[in-house]
């Protein structure tokens, strides 16, 4: 189907063109038995694949970056760095999303007519999600704390929801080898080494999968969106293009504009060449809508393609895809608003405060998984007094939507490994340049 010679980005593109035309072909000729019994399977073993990497590759990753900083000093300065421009970063996000959704005002497009046929068509989703956000809402105000450390690892480690509890353990397991002297644990990093190395081959031949399995999770999208009619398809987005538009244009706003600038301000590279390198892990994060499925390619974009430092990304982009959500904290920011306004409650200064405190908070806990930002959006609607039960008004988009969002979680996690790389001096065009100058 793809010559081999063709770059990884053009064939995970071609398959994303082929799998939405296939899907409208499919709606067309009433081919959705076929397409869901038939192509959808593709597309689940595809992710199947990918997320069944993704604890061992964090676990061998940060044990081996871990161990490779041969000091807690640069460690803890490394991981305040790192923490400190993931939470800037999400607070850009959620107050850019808060400013052109009070600029834009979709909620106030919304009929009274659609309000309610929304309400009925989701109304056993919302109760779903509502039930989850209360059992959240339940716990005390250092639950996230006691989540983060596992009772016990092997059970830690059969979910990619639990990713936080292993990376405490990777970074617990990789503080101890450097406390120790190199001599005991000379052969445990040799094994975690050539670990690494293995899971980053089996990266490589999964992603030889990615255009076709790309194609099956595109096609099946379509058919299942559509309900068997392509006119859904245009009635929902009609319903809700103004609060689509506004989530798309904030998205967009982080990628072209914020993004660019922090590599300005902290790097010398350009953002042609940084967003060249990311795009494959960007496209895929389109297809999948999950961080954690995304991970193993964006860390090997990172280290081939960026020039970050295998020490350097093994730390930085296991943390992110688990506490890194600009793009999910910018569309819960635009939701709760456009929320409010559908219901004619005007939030004022205090209240969207409260959403940007309330949606950076929960975007650390929120799960690297489709659909979690929804579960967290209905905490961020009851810290402001808002009906959870708006969030059936936005449940028609919010699979595309989901698509778009992580593509700004996993860009956002790669530009700050680069900054943190650089500002580490291990950014490999960095050390190039100043190589030459001395040279000359």
């Amino acid at each position: 189907m793809f010559n081999k010679h063709i770059p990884l980005h053009w064939k995970i593109i071609f398959g994303m063109i082929l799998g939405v035309a296939f899907g409208l072909f499919a709606i067309v000729l009433s081919w959705d038995e076929f397409t869901t019994h038939w192509i959808k399977p593709f597309g689940t073993i595809f992710i199947n694949l990918l997320k069944l990497i993704a604890v061992p590759l964090v676990f061998a990753s940060l044990i081996k970056g871990v161990t490779s900083l041969s000091d807690i000093s640069r460690l803890s300065r490394i991981g305040s760095r790192t923490i400190a421009l993931y939470l800037v970063s999400t607070i850009l996000a959620v107050s850019t999303g808060l400013l052109i959704v009070n600029t834009l005002q979709p909620g106030t497009y919304f009929s009274e007519a659609k309000r309610i046929e929304f309400k009925e068509k989701y109304a056993s989703k919302t109760e779903a999600k509502m039930s989850a956000a209360a059992q959240v809402n339940n716990q005390g105000p250092l639950q996230f704390l006691v989540d983060i450390v596992p009772q016990n690892i092997i059970h830690a480690s059969t979910s990619n929801k639990n990713m936080l509890q292993v990376i405490f353990f990777a970074l617990l397991f990789g503080v101890a080898m450097i406390i120790l002297p190199d001599e005991k644990t000379h052969y445990v990093r040799g094994f975690f080494d050539g670990v690494n190395e293995i899971i980053l081959q089996i990266v490589d031949l999964i992603m030889k999968l990615a255009p076709y399995g790309v194609f099956a999770l595109l096609a099946s999208l379509m058919v299942d969106f559509s309900d068997g009619d392509v006119h859904n398809v245009i009635e929902l987005f009609s319903a809700l293009g103004l609060y689509s538009t506004a989530v798309i244009t904030g998205l967009l706003i982080m990628i072209l504009l914020i993004y660019p600038l922090i590599l300005k301000l902290f790097t010398k590279m350009s953002y042609l060449n940084f967003f060249r390198g990311i795009m494959p892990a960007q496209l895929l994060a389109f297809s999948t809508s999950s961080s954690a499925a995304t991970l193993p390619v964006t860390m090997e974009r990172c280290e081939e393609h960026l020039g970050v430092s295998k020490e350097v990304s093994s730390f930085v982009l296991p943390l992110g895809a688990t506490i890194n959500m600009d793009g999910t904290s910018l569309y819960q920011a635009v939701a709760a608003v456009f929320i409010a306004q559908a219901f004619g409650i005007d939030l004022d200064l205090t209240q969207q405060l409260t959403i940007v405190l309330t949606a950076t908070l929960a975007s650390v806990g929120a799960a690297a998984v489709p659909g979690a930002g929804l579960v967290m959006l209905v905490i961020v609607l009851g810290s402001v007094g808002i009906d959870p039960e708006g969030v059936a008004l936005i449940f028609a988009v919010d699979r595309i939507l989901d698509m778009l969002r992580t593509v700004v979680n996993v860009t956002g996690d790669a530009t700050v490994a680069t900054v943190i790389a650089s500002t580490e001096g291990q950014l490999r065009s960095e050390l190039e340049d100043k190589e030459s100058s001395n040279l000359k």
